[in-house]
């Protein structure tokens, strides 16, 4: 039923020009439009919504990641941006934050937005 429709997704944000210049500016984001309750971005082919709210305490869990190549250049990106990867002191992960799985076929890193929402990229090989 929904397998070729459009994908939006939702993100919550308690400081919508705040999320607006990180997602923008730092991730690269495409604006699409702002009214009285989100600022819609585009990654790809999704729209993603940062949604007003007043009071925000964010998941202790990923909410949305980009697949990419060269994680170690993105991640030198977002760190010449000022974004830290979060360390957690997992086997396999390096002193930037990526994280290789065992079989060494994927690599992770995972960082926050200003609001605290847990973003991830991901290189699969």
């Amino acid at each position: 039923m929904l397998a070729k429709a459009k994908l939006q997704a939702f993100l919550l944000t308690t400081d919508p020009a705040r999320s607006r210049a990180f997602y923008e500016s730092v991730l690269g984001l495409n604006f699409l439009s702002e009214d009285d309750f989100a600022i819609t971005m585009k990654s790809g082919e999704v729209e993603i919504r940062l949604t007003r709210i007043e009071e925000h305490k964010p998941m202790p869990h990923t909410v949305i990641g980009w697949r990419v190549e060269g994680i170690e250049a993105k991640v030198d990106q977002l760190a010449a941006e000022g974004v830290v990867c979060r360390q957690f002191g997992m086997p396999g992960q390096d002193e930037k934050g990526i994280w290789t799985r065992a079989d060494g076929k994927c690599k992770v890193c995972w960082f926050a937005d200003p609001d605290g929402n847990v973003l991830s990229l991901a290189e699969e090989f």
